[in-house]
């Protein structure tokens, strides 16, 4: 089996936007995030929640770019869950973003969100 199915990813993305609509997200690493933000341009403080809203709202099945199957966290505060990532065009930002989450317990973890960087071709 070829997971996560698209069936999964509605899932996935249906529950993430969920959590943020809730106001529950938790970052887990504040410092990579912010600095991410300053490279995006928006304040992490005021705009988070509409900028994870926009972005989950564009992101859909086949803008995963995450391993099949997902990745499993090695990280305390969410060791073992799976990770999603989603690679869309931002409006707000005009260019190709990705972002990383899992969600445990209602609450959208953020793990990453920058602008994408494609992976180089192996000479």
């Amino acid at each position: 089996m070829n997971r996560p199915s698209h069936k999964e990813l509605l899932g996935k993305l249906r529950v993430a936007r969920e959590a943020v609509r809730a106001g529950r997200i938790a970052l887990l690493n504040q410092d990579a995030i912010a600095a991410d933000a300053i490279e995006l341009d928006y304040s992490l403080s005021l705009e988070l929640i509409p900028v994870l809203t926009e972005i989950l709202d564009a992101c859909s099945p086949p803008d995963y770019s995450g391993s099949r199957p997902p990745q499993r966290s090695y990280e305390q505060d969410i060791r073992d869950l799976e990770l999603f990532a989603f690679t869309v065009e931002s409006r707000r930002f005009k260019r190709r973003v990705y972002m990383k989450f899992a969600v445990k317990g209602g609450t959208l973890w953020l793990v990453s969100l920058h602008q994408d960087q494609p992976k180089k071709e192996k000479p």
